[in-house]
């Protein structure tokens, strides 16, 4: 296998936030944590930890500063496509290595 998984990615919270982050341009947190039903608290702990390693930029636009908008950046877009492909790996060696039953 050539590809790695990424250690910031890997949890399942923060693969649907880049997920749909990388399916969207730029999201509203509220969305977000809509789709991921999620706690304020919990969803802030993830974003943050995608914030800290780069791959999540947060803004705020125009007059109302509660509004808090998220979007991949160009190390989040690639790190979430290296991850992906290697879960396709994983997923494509697994179909390729096990033998089926017999029946």
């Amino acid at each position: 296998m050539s590809a790695a998984l990424d250690p910031v990615i890997h949890p399942a919270h923060r693969l649907r936030i880049c997920a749909l982050l990388a399916a969207g341009t730029t999201l509203e947190l509220s969305v977000v944590k809509e789709h991921l039903d999620l706690s304020p608290s919990a969803l802030s702990k993830q974003v943050a930890a995608l914030v800290e390693a780069g791959y999540v930029g947060q803004s705020r636009h125009g007059g109302d500063s509660r509004r808090v908008w998220l979007s991949l950046t160009r190390r989040g877009q690639r790190a979430y496509r290296d991850h992906v492909a290697a879960l396709q790996e994983i997923v494509a060696a697994s179909a390729v290595d096990v033998p089926a039953e017999p029946r």
